[in-house]
Protein backbone atom coordinates (compact mmCIF):
# COMPACT_ATOMS: atom_id res chain seq x y z
CA UNK A 1 0.00 0.00 0.00
CA UNK A 2 1.51 3.52 -1.00
CA UNK A 3 0.52 6.13 1.26
CA UNK A 4 0.61 9.82 0.37
CA UNK A 5 0.19 12.98 1.95
CA UNK A 6 -0.87 16.25 0.96
CA UNK A 7 -0.69 19.64 3.55
CA UNK A 8 -1.94 22.42 3.71
CA UNK A 9 -4.39 25.37 5.72
CA UNK A 10 -7.40 25.01 2.91
CA UNK A 11 -8.01 28.95 3.79
CA UNK A 12 -10.71 28.44 1.60
CA UNK A 13 -10.07 25.33 0.19
CA UNK A 14 -10.48 26.00 -3.91
CA UNK A 15 -10.45 24.39 -7.62
CA UNK A 16 -6.85 24.21 -7.34
CA UNK A 17 -6.85 22.06 -3.94
CA UNK A 18 -9.30 19.74 -5.33
CA UNK A 19 -7.51 19.12 -8.69
CA UNK A 20 -4.18 18.65 -6.42
CA UNK A 21 -5.96 16.06 -4.23
CA UNK A 22 -7.83 14.34 -7.05
CA UNK A 23 -3.54 14.39 -8.75
CA UNK A 24 -2.47 12.57 -5.62
CA UNK A 25 -5.44 10.28 -5.62
CA UNK A 26 -3.41 9.21 -8.54
CA UNK A 27 0.08 8.50 -7.40
CA UNK A 28 -1.00 6.53 -4.00
CA UNK A 29 -3.56 3.67 -2.91
CA UNK A 30 -4.68 5.43 0.26
CA UNK A 31 -4.67 9.44 0.81
CA UNK A 32 -3.79 11.27 4.28
CA UNK A 33 -5.21 14.89 3.86
CA UNK A 34 -3.39 16.86 6.16
CA UNK A 35 -5.40 20.27 7.60
CA UNK A 36 -3.58 22.55 9.60
CA UNK A 37 -4.80 25.01 11.65
CA UNK A 38 -4.53 27.88 15.13
CA UNK A 39 -7.05 29.59 16.75
CA UNK A 40 -6.12 33.05 15.09
CA UNK A 41 -6.85 31.90 11.39
CA UNK A 42 -9.64 34.14 9.90
CA UNK A 43 -11.49 30.98 8.84
CA UNK A 44 -12.52 28.63 11.59
CA UNK A 45 -10.83 24.84 11.06
CA UNK A 46 -14.25 23.55 11.69
CA UNK A 47 -15.82 24.67 8.37
CA UNK A 48 -12.48 24.23 6.41
CA UNK A 49 -12.91 20.62 7.52
CA UNK A 50 -16.42 20.25 6.60
CA UNK A 51 -15.74 22.09 3.08
CA UNK A 52 -13.17 19.17 2.78
CA UNK A 53 -15.34 16.29 3.89
CA UNK A 54 -17.90 17.08 2.10
CA UNK A 55 -15.97 17.49 -1.42
CA UNK A 56 -14.27 14.18 -0.67
CA UNK A 57 -17.04 12.34 1.21
CA UNK A 58 -17.98 9.78 -1.56
CA UNK A 59 -14.00 9.31 -2.38
CA UNK A 60 -12.58 5.79 -0.89
CA UNK A 61 -9.01 5.71 0.60
CA UNK A 62 -9.02 9.43 1.26
CA UNK A 63 -9.38 10.94 5.03
CA UNK A 64 -9.22 14.23 5.66
CA UNK A 65 -7.17 15.31 9.50
CA UNK A 66 -7.20 18.46 11.51
CA UNK A 67 -3.68 19.34 13.12
CA UNK A 68 -3.10 21.80 15.79
CA UNK A 69 -0.19 23.96 14.08
CA UNK A 70 1.81 24.78 17.44
CA UNK A 71 5.12 23.07 16.16
CA UNK A 72 6.04 25.52 13.34
CA UNK A 73 8.63 28.03 13.34
CA UNK A 74 8.42 30.40 10.13
CA UNK A 75 11.27 32.29 10.73
CA UNK A 76 13.67 29.77 9.59
CA UNK A 77 14.69 28.16 6.36
CA UNK A 78 12.46 25.89 4.51
CA UNK A 79 15.01 22.79 5.07
CA UNK A 80 14.70 23.25 8.40
CA UNK A 81 11.34 24.30 9.14
CA UNK A 82 9.84 21.26 7.09
CA UNK A 83 12.05 18.95 9.18
CA UNK A 84 9.84 20.02 12.55
CA UNK A 85 7.16 19.19 10.26
CA UNK A 86 8.16 15.91 8.76
CA UNK A 87 8.98 14.91 12.97
CA UNK A 88 5.44 16.23 14.12
CA UNK A 89 3.45 14.24 10.73
CA UNK A 90 5.38 10.94 10.72
CA UNK A 91 4.63 10.90 14.58
CA UNK A 92 1.31 11.53 13.65
CA UNK A 93 0.71 9.50 10.60
CA UNK A 94 3.47 6.59 10.49
CA UNK A 95 4.88 6.28 7.54
CA UNK A 96 4.51 8.54 4.62
CA UNK A 97 5.33 7.27 0.52
CA UNK A 98 4.43 10.35 -1.56
CA UNK A 99 3.89 14.02 -1.08
CA UNK A 100 2.09 15.49 -3.32
CA UNK A 101 2.05 19.56 -3.47
CA UNK A 102 2.38 22.58 -5.31
CA UNK A 103 4.52 24.26 -2.89
CA UNK A 104 8.40 24.61 -2.76
CA UNK A 105 8.43 23.09 0.77
CA UNK A 106 7.08 20.12 -0.91
CA UNK A 107 10.29 18.35 -1.99
CA UNK A 108 11.88 19.24 1.07
CA UNK A 109 9.62 17.77 3.60
CA UNK A 110 9.32 14.53 1.31
CA UNK A 111 13.07 14.56 1.99
CA UNK A 112 12.51 14.34 5.41
CA UNK A 113 10.11 11.88 5.64
CA UNK A 114 12.07 9.95 3.28
CA UNK A 115 9.59 9.76 0.77
CA UNK A 116 9.07 10.63 -3.17
CA UNK A 117 7.85 14.53 -4.04
CA UNK A 118 5.52 14.87 -6.90
CA UNK A 119 4.98 18.40 -7.87
CA UNK A 120 1.71 19.31 -9.38
CA UNK A 121 1.27 22.42 -11.36
CA UNK A 122 3.80 24.42 -9.36
CA UNK A 123 4.00 27.55 -11.32
CA UNK A 124 -0.24 27.60 -11.12
CA UNK A 125 -0.76 27.84 -14.83
CA UNK A 126 -4.05 25.93 -14.90
CA UNK A 127 -5.28 27.00 -11.48
CA UNK A 128 -3.84 30.65 -11.59
CA UNK A 129 -5.35 31.83 -7.93
CA UNK A 130 -4.38 31.53 -4.04
CA UNK A 131 -6.41 30.82 -1.24
CA UNK A 132 -5.48 34.15 -0.25
CA UNK A 133 -6.20 36.05 -3.22
CA UNK A 134 -9.93 34.56 -2.93
CA UNK A 135 -9.96 35.93 0.95
CA UNK A 136 -9.10 39.61 -0.64
CA UNK A 137 -11.20 39.37 -4.45
CA UNK A 138 -13.88 35.97 -3.53
CA UNK A 139 -16.03 37.70 -6.42
CA UNK A 140 -13.20 38.32 -8.49
CA UNK A 141 -12.60 34.65 -8.04
CA UNK A 142 -15.95 33.07 -7.94
CA UNK A 143 -14.99 30.55 -10.57
CA UNK A 144 -12.29 28.94 -8.45
CA UNK A 145 -14.34 28.79 -5.30
CA UNK A 146 -16.33 24.99 -4.79
CA UNK A 147 -19.87 25.08 -4.66
CA UNK A 148 -19.56 23.84 -0.91
CA UNK A 149 -17.17 27.02 -0.21
CA UNK A 150 -19.70 29.89 -1.89
CA UNK A 151 -22.18 29.95 0.35
CA UNK A 152 -19.12 31.01 3.51
CA UNK A 153 -18.58 34.38 0.89
CA UNK A 154 -22.39 35.27 0.21
CA UNK A 155 -22.95 39.18 1.08
CA UNK A 156 -26.30 38.89 2.51
CA UNK A 157 -28.08 42.49 2.42
CA UNK A 158 -31.30 43.05 4.55
CA UNK A 159 -33.95 45.71 2.95
CA UNK A 160 -35.46 46.64 6.49
CA UNK A 161 -37.59 48.85 7.55
CA UNK A 162 -42.04 49.61 8.32
CA UNK A 163 -44.06 48.48 5.47
CA UNK A 164 -45.29 50.02 1.99
CA UNK A 165 -41.85 51.50 1.67
CA UNK A 166 -40.63 49.65 -1.55
CA UNK A 167 -38.53 46.90 -0.27
CA UNK A 168 -40.53 43.66 -1.30
CA UNK A 169 -40.40 45.07 -5.12
CA UNK A 170 -36.98 46.50 -5.02
CA UNK A 171 -35.53 42.93 -3.85
CA UNK A 172 -37.20 41.42 -6.19
CA UNK A 173 -35.93 43.65 -8.91
CA UNK A 174 -32.55 43.60 -7.82
CA UNK A 175 -32.37 39.70 -7.24
CA UNK A 176 -33.37 39.18 -11.08
CA UNK A 177 -30.95 41.83 -12.49
CA UNK A 178 -27.68 40.06 -10.25
CA UNK A 179 -29.31 36.69 -11.74
CA UNK A 180 -29.38 35.66 -8.03
CA UNK A 181 -31.63 34.70 -4.73
CA UNK A 182 -34.47 36.03 -2.58
CA UNK A 183 -35.72 35.65 0.75
CA UNK A 184 -39.22 37.01 0.67
CA UNK A 185 -40.86 37.93 4.08
CA UNK A 186 -42.44 34.49 4.80
CA UNK A 187 -44.68 36.18 7.26
CA UNK A 188 -46.97 36.55 4.19
CA UNK A 189 -46.60 32.61 3.77
CA UNK A 190 -47.87 31.84 6.62
CA UNK A 191 -50.73 34.48 7.86
CA UNK A 192 -53.44 36.40 5.89
CA UNK A 193 -54.45 39.18 8.20
CA UNK A 194 -53.08 40.92 11.65
CA UNK A 195 -54.76 38.63 13.93
CA UNK A 196 -52.32 36.35 14.43
CA UNK A 197 -50.81 34.57 17.52
CA UNK A 198 -47.73 33.91 19.50
CA UNK A 199 -47.36 30.02 17.92
CA UNK A 200 -47.69 31.87 14.36
CA UNK A 201 -44.88 34.42 15.23
CA UNK A 202 -42.52 31.67 16.20
CA UNK A 203 -43.41 29.69 13.23
CA UNK A 204 -42.52 32.44 11.15
CA UNK A 205 -39.45 33.58 13.01
CA UNK A 206 -38.21 29.56 12.22
CA UNK A 207 -39.54 29.93 8.72
CA UNK A 208 -37.76 33.20 8.26
CA UNK A 209 -33.93 31.71 9.76
CA UNK A 210 -34.48 28.25 8.10
CA UNK A 211 -35.23 30.39 4.21
CA UNK A 212 -32.15 31.94 4.89
CA UNK A 213 -29.55 30.04 5.31
CA UNK A 214 -30.75 27.65 2.67
CA UNK A 215 -30.68 30.54 -0.16
CA UNK A 216 -27.53 31.55 1.28
CA UNK A 217 -26.45 28.14 -0.04
CA UNK A 218 -27.40 28.75 -3.63
CA UNK A 219 -26.71 32.36 -3.42
CA UNK A 220 -24.95 33.90 -6.50
CA UNK A 221 -22.23 36.66 -4.29
CA UNK A 222 -24.85 38.57 -2.86
CA UNK A 223 -28.29 37.31 -1.17
CA UNK A 224 -30.87 40.20 -0.89
CA UNK A 225 -33.16 39.40 2.15
CA UNK A 226 -36.76 41.08 2.40
CA UNK A 227 -36.58 41.42 6.12
CA UNK A 228 -35.29 39.83 8.81
CA UNK A 229 -35.39 38.67 12.58
CA UNK A 230 -35.93 42.45 14.22
CA UNK A 231 -38.74 42.65 11.66
CA UNK A 232 -40.71 39.60 13.21
CA UNK A 233 -39.52 41.25 16.74
CA UNK A 234 -41.12 44.82 16.30
CA UNK A 235 -44.12 43.23 14.77
CA UNK A 236 -44.46 40.85 17.81
CA UNK A 237 -44.01 43.38 19.85
CA UNK A 238 -46.63 45.66 18.10
CA UNK A 239 -49.71 43.36 17.70
CA UNK A 240 -49.26 40.70 20.69
CA UNK A 241 -47.56 43.12 22.95
CA UNK A 242 -44.65 40.54 24.02
CA UNK A 243 -41.69 39.28 21.75
CA UNK A 244 -40.99 35.16 22.56
CA UNK A 245 -37.47 34.61 23.55
CA UNK A 246 -36.66 32.43 20.86
CA UNK A 247 -36.94 35.09 18.30
CA UNK A 248 -33.94 36.93 19.83
CA UNK A 249 -31.80 33.14 19.73
CA UNK A 250 -33.30 32.83 16.13
CA UNK A 251 -32.07 37.13 15.20
CA UNK A 252 -28.55 35.38 16.45
CA UNK A 253 -28.26 32.76 14.23
CA UNK A 254 -27.82 35.12 11.14
CA UNK A 255 -25.95 38.21 9.94
CA UNK A 256 -26.35 40.92 7.48
CA UNK A 257 -23.45 42.48 5.47
CA UNK A 258 -25.25 45.49 5.26
CA UNK A 259 -28.64 46.63 6.65
CA UNK A 260 -30.43 49.20 4.13
CA UNK A 261 -33.23 51.51 6.31
CA UNK A 262 -36.03 52.14 4.01
CA UNK A 263 -37.34 55.68 4.52
CA UNK A 264 -41.41 56.39 4.54
CA UNK A 265 -40.95 58.98 1.77
CA UNK A 266 -42.57 57.07 -0.70
CA UNK A 267 -46.39 56.75 -1.11
CA UNK A 268 -48.70 54.59 1.22
CA UNK A 269 -50.26 51.84 -0.55
CA UNK A 270 -52.68 49.73 1.37
CA UNK A 271 -52.93 45.63 1.48
CA UNK A 272 -54.29 43.01 3.48
CA UNK A 273 -51.90 43.14 5.91
CA UNK A 274 -50.95 46.64 6.13
CA UNK A 275 -52.41 48.37 8.24
CA UNK A 276 -50.57 51.41 9.65
CA UNK A 277 -50.82 53.73 6.83
CA UNK A 278 -50.99 56.75 10.12
CA UNK A 279 -48.35 55.52 12.10
CA UNK A 280 -45.57 55.74 9.48
CA UNK A 281 -43.08 57.67 11.32
CA UNK A 282 -43.59 56.55 14.93
CA UNK A 283 -42.71 52.85 12.75
CA UNK A 284 -39.95 53.92 11.30
CA UNK A 285 -38.23 55.62 14.18
CA UNK A 286 -39.15 52.03 16.13
CA UNK A 287 -37.24 50.17 13.06
CA UNK A 288 -34.29 52.66 13.20
CA UNK A 289 -33.75 52.42 17.12
CA UNK A 290 -33.50 48.73 17.25
CA UNK A 291 -30.80 48.99 14.91
CA UNK A 292 -29.27 51.93 17.27
CA UNK A 293 -29.71 49.85 20.20
CA UNK A 294 -27.67 47.06 18.72
CA UNK A 295 -24.94 48.98 17.35
CA UNK A 296 -25.64 47.88 13.78
CA UNK A 297 -24.64 50.01 11.17
CA UNK A 298 -27.08 50.54 8.45
CA UNK A 299 -27.46 52.96 5.41
CA UNK A 300 -30.79 54.68 4.93
CA UNK A 301 -32.43 54.21 1.59
CA UNK A 302 -34.57 57.76 -0.10
CA UNK A 303 -35.65 59.19 -2.60
CA UNK A 304 -38.16 57.93 -5.70
CA UNK A 305 -38.30 54.29 -6.60
CA UNK A 306 -35.98 55.15 -9.38
CA UNK A 307 -33.29 56.90 -7.21
CA UNK A 308 -33.39 54.08 -4.98
CA UNK A 309 -32.40 51.69 -7.39
CA UNK A 310 -29.77 53.42 -8.53
CA UNK A 311 -28.84 54.20 -5.34
CA UNK A 312 -28.54 50.12 -4.18
CA UNK A 313 -27.29 49.50 -7.77
CA UNK A 314 -24.49 51.64 -7.58
CA UNK A 315 -23.70 49.65 -4.02
CA UNK A 316 -24.31 46.39 -5.35
CA UNK A 317 -21.95 46.92 -8.61
CA UNK A 318 -18.63 48.20 -5.86
CA UNK A 319 -19.25 45.53 -3.45
CA UNK A 320 -18.74 42.83 -6.38
CA UNK A 321 -15.59 44.29 -7.09
CA UNK A 322 -14.22 42.02 -4.29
Amino acid sequence: MRRGLVIGKFMPVHVGHVALIRFALSHCDELIVSMSYTEADPIPNSLRFFWLQRLFEDTPHLRVERVVDDFDKPSLPWIDRTRIWAHYLQSRYGRIDVVVSSEEYGSFLATHLHATSVMFDPERKKYPVSASVIRTHPFRNWYYIPDVVRPYFVKRLCFYGPESTGKSVMAQKLARVYQTELVPEVAREVVTSNKFTIDDIIRIGHAQTDRIVEKTKTANKILFCDTDLITTQVYSRHYLHVVPPVLYELEKQVTYHQYFLFDIDVPWVADDLRDLGSRRMEMYQTFRQELVNRGISFVEVRGNYHEREVFLRAYCDSLLQD
